[in-house]
């Protein structure tokens, strides 16, 4: 079961619970753990998202760290807000063929515009197998 924070807007809550994290991350079979403004984290399978030589395709990297990096923003952004992603990039450092893969977010700045989080992600035995770092503006409605 997902740890939401306590003071998480009430719409917020209830567009993550009813879209699942939305279509995209469903699809992938991603598994929000826990998530905040300032820690977020999930769990992707494998299986199901690799590409054509067996490896863990590098967009699912990609895919995993965006959804805890925006959800991480919106989180921070508040109620009346909402986060837009401007900039993401990542840095594969060793490949994955069987598992899970731990995405750990940690934000690294939380202005009032401005959200920047840090993404690492970590196979089942804990090597760093990617760091994927995402800035989101924050926008009011």
């Amino acid at each position: 079961m997902t740890q939401f924070p306590a003071d998480l807007d009430p719409e917020l809550y209830e567009r993550l619970i009813v879209s699942g994290g939305g279509a995209l991350t469903r699809k992938m079979g991603i598994e929000f753990l826990e998530l905040g403004a300032d820690r977020s984290v999930a769990r992707m399978p494998v299986e199901g998202n690799t590409q054509v030589i067996g490896l863990l395709h590098g967009g699912a990297h990609v895919v995993l760290g965006e959804s805890l990096g925006s959800i991480s923003s919106a989180i921070h952004a508040g109620p009346g807000r909402y986060a837009v992603g401007i900039e993401i990039n990542a840095t594969h450092s060793r490949s994955v063929t069987e598992g899970w893969v731990t995405g750990t977010c940690t934000a690294l700045v939380l202005g009032r515009t401005l959200a920047t989080h840090e993404i690492v992600i970590r196979d089942d035995e804990g090597r760093r197998l990617s760091t994927v770092r995402m800035t989101n503006m924050l926008r009011d409605r």
